[in-house]
């Protein structure tokens, strides 16, 4: 097995928590879920997560300089399969059928997460196919019992308390 193939292979090993990235406004309002979003500092509070430069959402993030993070509960499996592509779904038609909060700076949050934030695009690191985003957090949105959507060996899994 080539190399690329069997690190993807090795890859689904990992249990990923999945969390949503939601970036534009209007018609350019677009999406994508990550399993790499991290905390890359308390003070100043920021986040990083891995974006694969081949998405629609990537031009986004350094033409608006802002982004939405949020973690994604155990409920929101329908909206981590529209925002993964599942049906087809592109761009403002992912975000139907959730509940949305607009913040100052014009990100939209689901509603219901159990943590949102608000950021700003500190930097972005190219590596290999993919950017590094680091995030500076505005704001923090937090949503209690909402469990966590997860995602291993290619299927979503979910975690209540």
């Amino acid at each position: 097995m080539p190399l690329p193939d069997a690190y993807k292979f090795a890859m689904r090993g990992l249990v990923g928590a999945c969390s949503l990235i939601t970036v534009g406004q209007g018609e350019d309002a677009n999406g994508l879920v990550v399993t790499t979003g991290i905390s890359l500092s308390a003070e100043p509070p920021m986040i990083l997560a891995c974006i694969n430069r081949a998405s629609s959402c990537w031009p986004l993030l350094g033409h608006d300089g802002v982004f939405g993070w949020q973690a994604l509960g155990a409920a929101h499996q329908p909206v981590a399969e529209r925002f993964s592509g599942k049906g087809g779904l592109q761009g403002p038609a992912r975000y139907a059928g959730a509940d949305w909060v607009t913040m100052a700076s014009g990100v939209r949050l689901l509603a219901d997460a159990p943590l949102a934030f608000d950021c700003t695009v500190d930097d972005m690191i190219d590596r290999g196919t993919h950017s590094i985003l680091i995030g500076r957090v505005m704001q923090i949105r937090t949503e209690a019992n909402s469990g966590a959507l997860l995602y291993w060996d290619g299927q979503y899994r979910v975690l209540n308390k």
